[in-house]
């Protein structure tokens, strides 16, 4: 199957997965894993910067569709597309694009895969409770909220990558 396809085939299911599985779920109440996060985090580094952007609205606007939150997920979405090249440009020490960038296990060690996944996660998070709160009222609970969001979230996408591109051994 080649990459397009794949890339396809993943935004599918996950986004499907994230709109009738993971929405419904809410550890105490209000933590609720992002899993569709795991399409965007996956995406080809060296994608023009538009269609990277479209992509992030177009999907954390479906998300939206689903949830009624009138748009914070494609605000969150377009907001961590456009910090992912700098993020990824920052912990290789050099621009992207500089070849083929695969953000997959195996092609990054787990320090790695984790600053990446666990900043653009909590930046997401960030943007997302902090718009649905609207306010600095109970800034400790958004801390909370923010802070729980991100671990869970964070941890199942990570899972799944591990899961999905597991590890080989070297020989």
């Amino acid at each position: 199957m080649n990459s397009a396809t794949s890339n396809i085939l993943r935004f599918i299911v996950v986004l499907l997965l994230q709109v009738f599985v993971c929405n419904y779920i809410h550890l105490f109440g209000f933590i609720t894993p992002a899993l569709y996060l795991l399409a965007l985090l996956l995406l080809p580094i060296e994608l023009p910067k538009s269609v990277q952007y479209l992509i992030g609205f177009c999907c954390g606007l479906f998300v939206d569709l689903f949830t009624h939150t009138l748009g914070v997920n494609a605000a969150a979405g377009t907001l961590m597309m456009f910090a992912r090249p700098f993020l990824v440009k920052a912990l290789n020490g050099r621009k992207t694009g500089d070849g083929v960038e695969r953000l997959v296990p195996g092609a990054k060690d787990f320090p790695w895969l984790l600053a990446y996944v666990g900043a653009l996660t909590l930046l997401h998070q960030s943007v997302v409770v902090m718009c649905e709160a609207m306010s600095f009222r109970n800034f400790g609970h958004s801390l909370v909220a923010i802070a729980g969001n991100t671990l869970l979230t964070s941890f199942v996408i990570l899972c799944a990558e591990y899961i999905f591109h597991p590890v080989q051994g070297k020989s």
